[in-house]
């Protein structure tokens, strides 16, 4: 395959595989939805292909983790009743990014697996914490319990 048909190959899957996680997050009304995602995995791939392929030094990827930290970092709020929000979009901002770095280097399979598991983790196990309700640390104290 010609390098250049390789490169968008590897761009236009990084950019669909966030596509379908930012779906996922849209749906669930989330702040960084489809079209951040998109820009998310298909900037952390450029990345990676530019540094491959240009400079031929898969370093200059590692950048990436560090900018995307600090994007993650502005996802995450403080909330008025002490405790904190966006934990999960700045989780999901990191875990797209290594999506996009890994479709970057032409690492199929994992960037498509990677992407199963945090669709999985972000929508399946949603409806399981909605279904349980609260967690052990939430619940009430019954009358005659200790806290």
């Amino acid at each position: 395959m010609q390098p250049e048909l390789e490169m968008v190959l590897r761009l236009v899957m990084a950019m669909t595989l966030g596509a379908l996680v930012g779906f996922e997050r849209w749906h669930a009304g989330k702040p960084a939805g489809l079209r951040t995602n998109i820009l998310i995995s298909g900037g952390a791939a450029l990345f990676t292909i530019v540094s491959i392929f240009a400079f031929d030094d898969p370093r200059m990827a590692a950048g990436v983790v560090t900018g995307i930290g600090f994007l993650g970092a502005g996802a995450i709020i403080r909330r008025e009743e002490g405790g904190i929000g966006g934990l999960t979009t700045a989780a999901s901002i990191w875990a797209v990014a290594a999506m996009g770095v890994a479709a970057g280097a032409g690492l199929y399979l994992i960037s498509v697996v990677a992407t199963v598991a945090i669709v999985f983790t972000l929508f399946f196990l949603r409806i399981v914490e909605e279904k349980v309700k609260t967690r052990p640390s939430q619940k009430e104290n019954r009358p005659g319990e200790k806290p």
